[in-house]
């Protein structure tokens, strides 16, 4: 094991299964320096481990541990691309959507349990990243978070 995954056991995380559903687009698409992590929900292979709309199904503290699984999720799919997370050197951007019910503005906040994961890890220098964080009326599946982002790659 590497060093994020060395500090994933510390922090008592486990990476879930990489999806193993056929999709007509990549789920990680290297380019020179960089990787493209293509949207992803809160998943275990392919179970979903959350449904619902942020403010009405899913409560902010729900939705932050779901995008925290969505992290989980996503860093699955880059080991099963890169062959080692260690090959990551910094995040770049990152954009978090919410299945907001109407009236729910604390995308941000729901957000940050990515970011916080990503932080945990990768530390303030190399996992700093720029970010945005909309609300939509609908997500795929009926997800309450969905996620993408760039990667620099080593």
């Amino acid at each position: 094991m590497g060093r994020i995954e060395d500090r994933l056991a510390e922090l008592g995380l486990a990476l879930p299964a990489p999806s193993s559903s056929e999709r007509p687009f990549a789920l990680v698409r290297v380019s020179g320096g960089q990787a493209y992590i293509s949207g992803h929900g809160p998943a275990d292979g392919d179970r979903l481990l959350f449904r619902g709309k942020v403010g009405a199904d899913v409560t902010i503290e729900q939705a932050e541990e779901a995008a925290r699984a969505t992290g989980l999720a996503m860093l699955a799919s880059l080991k099963q691309e890169l062959g080692d997370l260690d090959r990551v050197v910094r995040w770049v951007k990152a954009l978090g959507l919410v299945n907001c019910a109407p009236g729910f503005n604390q995308t941000p906040a729901v957000i940050n349990g990515f970011t916080n994961l990503i932080l945990d890890l990768w530390g303030p220098d190399a996992g700093r990243h720029a970010r945005s964080a909309i609300g939509v009326a609908e997500l795929p599946f009926d997800i309450p978070v969905e996620i993408e982002a760039i990667v620099e790659i080593g």
